[in-house]
């Protein structure tokens, strides 16, 4: 069975389960666990900030964020399909305490011009004030899309010049910077804040690591006790999130590749199943609204091919390409999706 529901299926390699066996460990909330601190070392360094804070998941890491950079007030802006408006259980409402505004936005990036128009640096009789930006890239609803540089750059000047901070949620950040060619301090130097996982295509089995200031770290550790993230013993996650830094980032190019491949593959099935030239990183968005079928008979008929993928909504899958996805795979899943257009276009007598 092929499986491409999600980069976060990726299990360990046998170097991260070694590291984690030998891992140094301590009371992360007490004295500090010290293979958490190298890797919140790490983190820093790679990101060019000053700290950072190794967290359980990438939800954790936003919800921290935004209670680090607000305090519990204030209104956030922010795209209406970024996930943490779209799959974060609406935490920063009724956790982070936060109202949020959302903007027009085309592949993740908010309309400059709206945000220019609703930014508010200061509370007044009848405006909240804004508290906090948020942007992601790469962007999970839009495909895998990529905030460009030369955007976020006008973001951070629009962002600095309105004395607001600006948090990047940066899950798959490093498929950003290898698909740009950069390093990924490049693209955390637009931001005050930015979290990363290492749980997706790096290939960690959990957490995600919180990057910002001293000052801004120094209350988000605060936070993450606030929210029941306080741990422990965690170096021996911490370990393999170390081996994935140093080994499965420059290896995100041949997931990227082989997305393309298979979205070349499904579009020269039926041009209207995905445009090649929307993927950019390791994700395909698959349209079948044209085909009368929704995303639960399209998933079990892929499954029952051999082939796991996941519903977007109901006129839409999602693929994802990772480290378990071979070029092989990548042909077969090509197949397997013309074996199941070809299964849905039967009428329904004939499917005896």
């Amino acid at each position: 069975m092929i499986d491409l529901r999600s980069d976060t299926i990726t299990l360990p390699t046998e170097e991260m389960r070694e590291a984690m066996h030998r891992a140094e460990l301590g009371d992360d909330s007490r004295d500090g666990d010290p293979t958490v601190r190298r890797l919140e070392e790490a983190a820093a360094a790679i990101t060019d900030k000053q700290a950072a804070l190794f967290v359980a998941s990438g939800t954790m890491s936003n919800l921290v964020a935004l209670l680090a950079h607000t305090g519990r007030g204030g209104e956030v802006l922010l795209d209406s399909e970024s996930h943490i408006m779209r799959s974060e259980m609406g935490g920063i409402a009724s956790l982070a305490g936060l109202f949020y505004r959302t903007l027009p936005s085309t592949r993740g990036a908010p309309d400059l011009a709206e945000m220019r128009e609703r930014l508010n640096e200061r509370l007044m009789a009848n405006r909240l004030a804004t508290a906090l930006v948020c942007v992601e890239t790469t962007h999970n609803s839009a495909g895998g899309a990529i905030l460009p540089l030369d955007y976020l750059g006008r973001l951070r000047a629009l962002t600095s010049e309105k004395g607001i901070p600006l948090h990047i949620d940066g899950a798959r950040i490093f498929n950003a910077a290898v698909a740009l060619g950069v390093p990924v301090a490049r693209i955390a130097g637009y931001c005050d804040s930015t979290g990363f996982c290492v749980s997706k295509g790096l290939s960690a089995p959990f957490g995600s690591v919180l990057c910002g200031s001293g000052a801004f770290v120094e209350r988000a550790r605060a936070y993450r006790r606030m929210v029941g993230g306080a741990m422990r013993q965690a170096g021996a996650m911490a370990a393999a999130g170390l081996v994935a830094l140093e080994r499965m980032v420059d290896r995100l190019a041949e997931d990227h590749r082989r997305a393309k491949r298979i979205a070349e593959g499904l579009y020269a099935i039926d041009p209207r199943l995905t445009d090649p030239n929307l993927v950019e990183t390791n994700i395909v968005m698959l349209g079948i609204g044209h085909t009368g079928a929704d995303a639960d008979s399209w998933i079990a008929t892929l499954g029952k091919h051999g082939l796991k993928a996941g519903a977007w909504s109901r006129q839409s899958l999602r693929l994802v390409t990772h480290r378990h996805i071979d070029d092989a795979a990548v042909e077969q899943t090509i197949a397997i999706v013309r074996a199941a257009s070809m299964a849905i276009k039967q009428p329904v007598s004939s499917r005896a």
